[in-house]
């Protein structure tokens, strides 16, 4: 099966005077994105798996996965 690559991003807007963005702007860039990609995947996945399984359920010439 072929699979596809989407480059759906996400921003983050960071209060520079809040002490956990401070924080968080502290790290290195590599660790920022990994932290909130990390989040981002623990919030968001549980809630649209099962919109993501509902378009799977009707699928029959593709599939959507969430790419690790």
């Amino acid at each position: 099966m072929k699979t596809i690559q989407h480059s759906l991003q996400f921003v983050t807007e960071l209060d520079e005077t809040n002490p956990t963005a401070q924080r968080l702007l502290a790290l290195p860039e590599k660790e920022q994105i990994l932290m909130l990609e990390g989040m981002l995947k623990s919030i968001i996945l549980p809630k649209i798996m099962p919109v993501i399984d509902e378009v799977n359920a009707n699928g029959s010439w593709a599939i959507l996965k969430v790419a690790n």
